[in-house]
């Protein structure tokens, strides 16, 4: 049995007036937390999943690949990402996305793509403030559902304005504030300074979240320690492992560290995404989406099983060269199957 580690009790985190089953959430990642993804890790144990970032004027323009970033059928809370740069805009996909059955949105002023802040939204809105707070001012307006807000540290290193950025959006109405620990100008490079985060929670009342880098349950207890943070979103680590924010999750509340599910478990979990996302984007785009799932899901699983590199080699190329879903389906039940033999060979 895994040591229990004490831990300091963990507070409820709420978001406007829904109190949240845990204080570890899904990052909104784009290409990735589909409605599939965001079902499952939720039914797994995350605290709260965001959809992927959705371009606000698409989403008025009713573009059908907005809109299906935008879906979350089967939440018990959906919460959708909206960027943009148009107050206009924003306000008018407030409104989509609440008649869409979103009980939350979520404002992106986080993201560090070229595509997205050469467009001034996402992180390039760190770089003037005003603007950042009329989008702010339009979409709280616009709303009948908590606004949050997720961000950066700053730009760069010589404009370290989240707090800033916080105290003002806690004064148009936000509700909580997630930052991940590096500036834009970093993208992922280097280590995520949960540290700098403190002076964001310092700054404002409502409940903040850290981001970046939270890949185990003492990481999390780490990056909340050195924040003084409310929870800690869970984003790239997650990849593969939709498991992982619920594990997390418990051993904040239980102080257990868990193994990975058993190699029989994580092959039902990827069969049901593969599934869903069959189903969710239709066949053609579907399979192509769920490709780089399907590699991320057998990684996770060679290395809980301790498998050669070359085993996972031969078995990704296997699934992922392979069209066609049975043929797909029966690739993967051999790769489990055959990661599993090497686990017991290595027992």
């Amino acid at each position: 049995m895994s040591p229990v580690i004490p831990l300091s009790p963990i507070r409820p985190v709420s978001i406007g007036g829904v109190v949240l089953p845990n204080p570890v959430f899904l990052a909104p990642m784009s290409g990735i937390t589909d409605a599939p993804f965001r079902r499952l890790a939720a039914r797994l144990g995350a605290g709260l999943v965001v959809s992927e970032m959705t371009a606000s004027a698409a989403l008025v323009a009713k573009r059908p690949d907005a809109q299906l970033r935008a879906e979350g059928q089967g939440l018990r809370v959906h919460a959708v990402q909206l960027a943009g740069c148009e107050p206009r805009w924003m306000g008018e996909a407030v409104r989509l996305a609440e008649a869409a059955g979103a009980h939350a949105i979520d404002i992106n002023m986080g993201c560090p793509a070229r595509q997205v802040t050469g467009g001034q939204s996402g992180s390039a809105l760190m770089r003037d403030l005003d603007h950042a707070v009329s989008l702010i001012d339009a979409t709280v307006n616009a709303a009948s559902v908590p606004v949050t807000l997720k961000m950066r540290l700053g730009w760069d290193d010589r404009t370290r304005n989240a707090p800033e950025l916080a105290r003002r959006a806690q004064g148009a109405g936000v509700a909580l504030i997630t930052v991940h620990g590096r500036t834009r100008c970093q993208f992922y490079q280097g280590r995520a300074d949960w540290e700098a985060v403190r002076k964001v929670k310092h700054s404002v009342s409502i409940p903040v979240i850290v981001n970046g880098d939270v890949s185990t349950g003492t990481g999390a207890r780490a990056a909340l320690a050195a924040s003084g943070a409310d929870g800690v979103m869970v984003g790239r680590a997650a990849r593969g492992r939709p498991w992982l924010p619920g594990q997390i999750a418990r051993f904040l509340l239980h102080g257990r560290p868990e193994h990975p599910p058993a190699l029989t478990t994580q092959l039902s979990i990827v069969e049901e995404l593969y599934e869903e996302m069959l189903a969710h984007h239709g066949r053609e785009i579907g399979r192509r989406h769920a490709r780089k799932h399907l590699g991320w899901a057998l990684d996770a699983a060679a290395e809980a099983a301790g498998c050669a590199a070359t085993l996972l080699k031969a078995y990704r190329e296997r699934v992922l060269t392979c069209d066609e879903p049975a043929a797909v389906r029966r690739h993967l039940a051999h790769a489990y199957a055959a990661f599993f033999d090497s686990q017991r060979e290595a027992a």
